[in-house]
C-alpha cells in the first residue's frame, strides 16, 4: 500500500467516524387502560393518541376501557399524551390467566378484568409458607407416628 492508499484509507476512516448512525426504532404496541364513559371520550382519546409522534394505528375499545397504539412510539410518551386528556390512565394491567402461575391469589384476581384475564403480578405474590406453618406440618407428619400427641 503506497502513500495514495494510506491517505485514501485514513480519509474513509475519518468520514465514517463523522457519520452518526441512527438506530432504527422498532415497532411497539402500547396498551392503555383509560376511563371512558361515552363515544365522545373515545373520540377524544383516539385523536390525542393519534397525535403522538410515530403512532401508526390507534384502536379504542370503549367496552373494555382499552386503547392500543401501534407504531414507532415509546410507552412513556404515549402514557403522557393519554394523561393530558385528564382521564384516569394506566398501562394495560391484564394478561391471560394461563400466563400467570397463581391466577387466583388476591393481588391477581380482579372482578373488572376482561374474561379469561387477570392482573399481571410478580411471582412474589404467591403464597409462601411461614415457620409457623412448617411447624404444624411437622407435628402431623406421617413419617413420625410419635409426633402427634392427639392420636
Amino acid at each position: 500500500m503506497g502513500v495514495e492508499g494510506s491517505i485514501e484509507y485514513i480519509s474513509e476512516l475519518l468520514s465514517s467516524m463523522k457519520k452518526k448512525k441512527k438506530k432504527k426504532k422498532q415497532i411497539q404496541t402500547v396498551a392503555l387502560k383509560i376511563r371512558m364513559d361515552c363515544e365522545g371520550c373515545a373520540r377524544k382519546v383516539k385523536s390525542v393518541l393519534s397525535g403522538v409522534k410515530g403512532a401508526k394505528t390507534v384502536e379504542v375499545d370503549l367496552k373494555q376501557q382499552k386503547a392500543v397504539v401501534t407504531g414507532y412510539v415509546e410507552a412513556k410518551k404515549v402514557l403522557k399524551a393519554a394523561q393530558s386528556t385528564k382521564k384516569k390512565v394506566e398501562l394495560w394491567p391484564y394478561v391471560p390467566y394461563t400466563l400467570v402461575s397463581n391466577p387466583y391469589v388476591s393481588q391477581a384476581y380482579d372482578k373488572k378484568a376482561p374474561p379469561n384475564h387477570v392482573r399481571k403480578v410478580a411471582d412474589t405474590a404467591a403464597i409462601t409458607e411461614t415457620t409457623v406453618d412448617d411447624r404444624y406440618t411437622n407435628i402431623f407428619s406421617d413419617e413420625n407416628p410419635n409426633a402427634c400427641s392427639i392420636m
